[in-house]
């Protein structure tokens, strides 16, 4: 066996690209192999042997990406330095070596040639494009192109071009910037979930595993990827062979010699999978999460179109390939497996066969990646402290954050999100970076990037990558072009108090402004283009005009309504969030009067000057949205009422535990979700944490509003679920047990996406707004500071909080949590290992979530603690 066929030799790290050199006499480069070269799994990532590949690259790519053969030496100089290479070689085969987990040689097939994962893609399965700067090239015709200097028309390059000055991120201490490769695993059971990014790549992996007392209907072994680039991924199911649903257990095993389970790619990420039995692969989900999560959490069903084009591929080597070309015709995802006993992984009827083993996967994509912040980049220096304080949290910040952007949460929301960002920044103003680059300037420049020029509105959810291909073409278009999802009510008016926030109260902000605005738009079609400065004015108009009748006529047909048509419009955005309602609480009550002032601090300081009128039109119209919405949304019942009514909801969802409706000798006031509400019901009486906004946004100036609506926001807070709000596991966000009619009740239950159940952000907000209440005292003259007994009673509340949250602090970073009441007690449960109410779909929570890192930011402050 010559050199060049011995497999061990082929193996053997560094050696491999000389051997090569040496029996073809071909230069090599050798740049680029620093990635992985102390991988413990021993892949080989890179084979730089340019020589084996046809794909050009396109000759207007600067120099310095383009392979360049070295200059020959004498053939004298070529052997010596050859036989004293190969001596040392036999050397290193003869002597010991420890034993590799690898038993291939990682280099996979691509038409007539052979390709590393981290030097090379394949595209449909025969062209290879280099990776260069450790990203991923592009397809188009015969070249190879990164996305950022030029795309793709018609099978041609197209020099790009940004018409803004690039975002310069803030300065690095050394070491500490973004291209540090972080690990982070969570878990969360049934959910083990695993954080991993580096310069080339972010990837989070969720591992699901079925425990002894899981509800097997909704729980099964599944291995999820998911990459913020594109907000895609991969999903594979898998089920026992011998079909007995629950004997098959699926984990991460950590990776020989470190602390973790994961190793990055370019552009992905790379693993062992453990599998307890024999099992087969059931099916398999590639392209975007968002087709992945309305498989989770829809009805289950795919498009044929979409499954139909992923290949299921045998390699030579024994292990398999599954890959999908995306419907942009250039973009790829890949996921390989391999057995680390050199079992051969059969495939029948489709489906790929495992034997109880450990599996080496190595899953990635073509999309081009963000660009992340790392820790120090996300926070301002006065708290980078929190770096080594709370390293998870600002990790799992760190990975929700780019330059461009920072994402809802992980896994189901990895992309922008406008409310959840806007909330983010409101409520961790106090820690995020500033500036160009900053955290805060990509979460307003993300916003109002993608305001619809034509009307003001501000995008809630974008549609990119696979979806955004796949909703073109249900419209008859053929094209990639991203989409937003405008039927969102709250995000124009939080998207001014935000704006307001920091280019008026940030000494920072107000440096920044002339430069910030005077940026166009280039995410989306419709906007590009526009200045910053008239998408912004253009939302403020929006709110002008939706606001001006109720002011001259305060009557319900006047206030804010959901956009006709749609069952949604602010945070509680799932079917049976607002009971049906229409004219949600939050949005005119405290929204709406915060948006308002902010836009007469915005005019005041210089901003909107076509209207130099609006300082003093827009304060005068808050104060009277601030006075006169509240009585709309008000429920009033009797003590002897209510306690007919908790005694009624008990009996009817069948709660196991004691209630002593004899704690309710005075009525219960609180105010409903929204009015117009299912068959005409007047009102949504469901008791809510939604008061926490007035509380965060709004200094009312009506003190006696103010003294009743703290009396009965405190008393809510501090009755025990079912009579109010409280449980050990937090406040929960919805209590219908006052509906008397107007809901039903089990639409609102404990595994109810906006039910009885506890959202991290809303204790945030709960707190931070009480807070503010407390702190008015220091410096405004308010009679409720002056009642012993009701500011007494506000304080009880704030702590009483903070000890639910301190309490909850292992949970705090999660979007949302259940509960089952067991031993007397509420106890904490995931809300996905519920099954979900009759006739609605499951539903997962994310891990971590943006807006719910708040706690970064939020803490109990000393001066109301209870002695």
């Amino acid at each position: 066996m010559s050199i060049r066929q011995s497999p061990r030799l082929m193996r053997l790290p560094l050696i491999t690209p000389i051997i090569r050199w040496a029996s073809q006499s071909r230069p090599t480069n050798d740049d680029d192999r620093a990635l992985l070269e102390d991988d413990p799994l021993s892949i080989p990532l890179e084979s730089n042997d340019p020589g084996r590949y046809s794909s050009p690259l396109r000759s207007g790519l600067a120099e310095s990406h383009r392979y360049h053969g070295v200059s020959r030496r004498n053939r004298s100089c070529q052997f010596a330095i050859f036989f004293s290479l190969l001596a040392g070689l036999l050397l290193a085969v003869l002597l010991p070596r420890p034993h590799s987990a690898q038993h291939y040689d990682g280099l996979l097939p691509c038409g007539s040639s052979r390709y590393s994962i981290n030097d090379h893609t394949c595209y449909r399965g025969s062209f290879l494009c280099p990776v260069i700067d450790r990203k991923r090239t592009l397809q188009c015709g015969n070249d190879c192109y990164l996305p950022h200097e030029y795309s793709c028309e018609n099978g041609r390059l197209v020099p790009g071009h940004d018409p803004n000055p690039p975002i310069q991120p803030p300065s690095k201490d050394a070491g500490q910037g973004p291209c540090t490769s972080t690990y982070l695993h969570l878990s969360d059971p049934p959910y083990e979930n695993y954080f991993m990014s580096d310069c080339s790549s972010a990837s989070q992996v969720v591992v699901t595993s079925p425990l002894a007392d899981s509800n097997l209907r909704i729980t099964s072994p599944r291995l999820l990827i998911a990459w913020p680039a594109g907000n895609s991924g991969i999903v594979a199911y898998f089920s026992p062979e011998n079909g007995v649903n629950g004997t098959l257990g699926i984990s991460l095993a950590n990776i020989a010699r470190t602390n973790r389970t994961l190793n990055p790619l370019i552009g992905g990420v790379s693993g062992v999978l453990s599998l307890n039995s024999s099992a087969k692969l059931d099916l398999a989900i590639l392209g975007s999460t968002r087709n992945i999560r309305e498989f989770v959490e829809g009805p289950s069903t795919l498009s044929p179109k979409i499954q139909d084009a992923i290949e299921v591929h045998e390699l030579p080597d024994g292990g398999i390939q599954l890959n999908r070309l995306w419907l942009d015709k250039t973009t790829e995802t890949f996921i390989t497996i391999h057995s680390f006993s050199r079992v051969p992984i059969p495939i029948h009827d489709g489906q790929p066969h495992f034997v109880s083993d450990a599996y080496v996967f190595n899953a990635w994509s073509s999309y081009p990646q963000l660009d992340q912040l790392g820790a120090i980049e996300v926070l301002n220096s006065d708290s980078r402290s929190l770096i080594s304080q709370n390293s998870n949290d600002v990790e799992s910040l760190a990975f929700l954050s780019y330059s461009s952007k920072l994402l809802a949460g992980a896994w189901r929301f990895l992309t922008y999100f406008g409310r959840d960002s806007l909330i983010s920044l409101l409520l961790m103003h106090p820690v995020l970076s500033e500036g160009n680059g900053g955290a805060i300037e990509a979460i307003l420049g993300a916003a109002i990037e993608r305001i619809n020029p034509s009307d003001g509105s501000v995008c809630h959810e974008e549609t990119i990558g696979d979806y955004a291909s796949y909703l073109n073409e249900q419209h008859g278009i053929d094209s990639k072009d991203p989409q937003c999802d405008y039927k969102m009510i709250d995000t124009d008016f939080f998207l001014l108090i935000a704006v307001n926030e920091y280019f008026v109260k940030s000494a920072i902000g107000r440096t920044r402004r002339e430069q910030f605005f005077a940026r166009n738009a280039s995410s989306l079609p419709a906007s590009r283009g526009f200045a910053y400065r008239d998408l912004a004015l253009a939302t403020a108009e929006k709110i002008m005009k939706l606001t001006a009748d109720f002011e001259q006529s305060p009557v319900k047909e006047n206030l804010v309504h959901l956009n006709k048509g749609q069952m949604v419009g602010q945070w509680r955005d799932s079917a049976n969030g607002l009971g049906g309602g229409k004219i949600p609480y939050d949005v005119n009550t405290a929204l709406a009067p915060a948006a308002l002032k902010a836009i007469a601090s915005l005019s005041g300081n210089g901003f909107f000057p076509s209207h130099a009128d609006w300082d003093a039109i827009a304060n005068q119209r808050a104060i009277f949205w601030e006075d006169n919405t509240l009585a709309f949304f008000q429920v009033n019942a009797t003590a002897e009422s209510a306690r007919h009514l908790v005694d009624s909801y008990v009996e009817a969802i069948g709660f196991p535990g004691e209630v002593d409706t004899g704690a309710l000798d005075s009525p219960v006031v609180f105010h409903g979700l929204a009015l117009d509400g299912k068959d005409g019901e007047p009102i949504v009486k469901v008791m809510n944490t939604d008061d926490c906004f007035r509380l965060f946004l709004i200094n009312s100036t009506d003190q006696t509003q103010l003294s009743a609506f703290l009396s009965q926001a405190t008393d809510n807070i501090l009755r025990p679920f079912p009579l109010g709000l409280s449980t050990s596991v937090g406040l929960v966000v919805a209590n219908p047990a006052y509906g008397e009619g107007s809901v039903n009740v089990q639409e609102f239950a404990e595994s109810a996406y906006h039910g009885t159940v506890v959202w991290s952000w809303q204790l945030a907000m709960m707190a931070a707004g009480l807070e503010r209440q407390l702190e008015r005292c220091d410096h405004e003259q308010l009679a409720y500071c002056k009642d012993i007994m009701l500011h007494g009673r506000v304080v009880e509340a704030y702590n009483h909080l903070w000890d639910l949250i301190d309490d909850s602090h292992e949970h705090l970073s999660s979007e949302v949590w259940s509960w089952v009441y067991r031993d007397g007690d509420f106890q904490y449960t995931p809300l996905g290992a519920l099954p979900p109410p009759e006739g609605q779909s499951p539903v997962e929570s994310d891990i971590r979530q943006l807006w719910s890192l708040a706690f970064l930011a939020v803490k109990r402050s000393d001066a109301y603690r209870a002695s």
